[in-house]
């Protein structure tokens, strides 16, 4: 695996360092993981402070019905990623540089080298944001989507694991975003890449509303406004060539953080991409965090997606064959105390109407999956 000395001995350096400084809002964290409240800053003079912060944290994974190419038993680093930022002033940056794996469920696990090289890079998200207003900034570069519930990295979920529904979304993206905010209303517009293509023919955007100090709710959405005719490990093809649409509640009082979604995708037709037939996907999921002490919280998920399309007709496949369904089941507990933390992820899918070939297990013919997975690590 590929990793810098350098990158090691910064995030060493971070962890020991005194803190100066308010959490980091970035990397966005939806808890019950939290953000040092001390970080690490660097003076830089007339540049205002530069905060390196980071996460450094391992996994080990049971589970079985394996891919081909998997194993019932996996350890592997989940993040080695430090984080340097400017969050102040008229300019700003983020880079996010380390190693990191993507474990999702219902999905192969591929370890921390394979992801990484395969998918976003060494650099995974890096941007310059120019803030105009205290209300309207611009950004671009390598940015993290404004689809979906959960975010890319393991520590910035209330799971180990994303879930059925992350596996529909984008997660990292090129391009540029614009962000507006008055009141109680926040507006983000972003012409990018949709699925890391390398095209820039997706336009994505966010609307939330504040309704009060407990309770968002906000729509995202994001359409393929061309066509893009080829895939990658990290570009899946149909996804790319979609449109997909999220409604979002949250409630966030203590202890309580309550986030149900609903989420919609489609993908046309075409017969210059060769897909004869449109195919759909609709799905909900819930996610909730219960702080029972200031040390322990208890997390949990479930989802529900359904499919359209029959093979017969040439649908495409956007789950376990056309026409499949799918849902999921899980149970975190996480300790943390001070930057260091542990946690385990309890977690079902079951899918019903499966094509075979196109499912779970060794032949691609299973329809349940069941894994047990640990994390630990500091986050500083």
């Amino acid at each position: 695996m590929k990793f810098s000395v350098a990158i090691v001995a910064a995030m060493v350096i971070a962890a020991v360092s005194p803190g100066l400084a308010d959490p980091m809002t970035t990397p966005a964290m939806s808890g019950p993981i939290v953000a040092d409240p001390s970080p690490f800053s660097v003076d830089a003079g007339p540049g205002g402070k530069i905060y390196i912060t980071g996460a450094l944290t391992g996994l080990g994974l049971w589970q079985d019905h394996p891919m081909p190419g998997d194993h019932n038993t996996v350890a592997d680093l989940s993040n080695g990623q430090v984080f340097v930022q400017k969050t102040d002033g008229w300019l700003q940056f983020y880079v996010q540089a380390g190693a990191y794996s993507l474990p999702s469920l219902g999905a192969e696990y591929f370890k921390v080298d394979k992801i990484t090289r395969d998918t976003f890079g060494y650099v995974p998200q890096a941007f310059v944001k120019i803030a105009l207003a205290d209300n309207f900034s611009v950004q671009a570069g390598k940015l993290p989507t404004l689809i979906g519930a959960e975010y890319s990295f393991t520590f910035e979920n209330m799971n180990i694991e994303r879930g059925l529904l992350w596996n529909q979304e984008p997660a990292v993206s090129r391009g540029v975003q614009v962000n507006y905010s008055s009141g109680p209303l926040s507006l983000s517009v972003s012409w990018n890449d949709g699925y890391y293509s390398d095209r820039f023919n997706w336009i994505s955007g966010l609307a939330s509303y504040a309704i009060d100090s407990s309770n968002t709710i906000a729509l995202a959405g994001g359409a393929n406004i061309g066509k893009t005719d080829y895939s990658t490990f990290a570009t899946p093809f149909f996804q790319n060539n979609s449109q997909i649409l999220n409604l979002l509640y949250t409630y966030n009082s203590a202890p309580w953080v309550i986030n149900p979604y609903i989420q919609y995708s489609r993908v046309p037709s075409s017969d210059s991409l060769g897909i004869p037939r449109a195919a759909s996907m609709w799905g909900m999921g819930l996610l909730a965090t219960y702080t029972v002490t200031p040390h322990f919280s208890l997390s949990g998920r479930a989802e529900y997606e359904d499919s359209s399309g029959d093979l017969a007709d040439g649908a495409p496949s956007l789950l376990y064959g056309p026409g499949s369904k799918a849902w999921s089941l899980t149970v975190t507990p996480t300790v943390q105390y001070g930057v260091f933390f542990a946690r385990a992820d309890a977690s079902y899918v079951g899918a019903s109407d499966i094509t075979p070939g196109f499912a779970l297990g060794h032949n691609f013919s299973n329809k349940s999956q069941t894994r047990l997975m640990v994390e630990t690590g500091i986050v500083f």
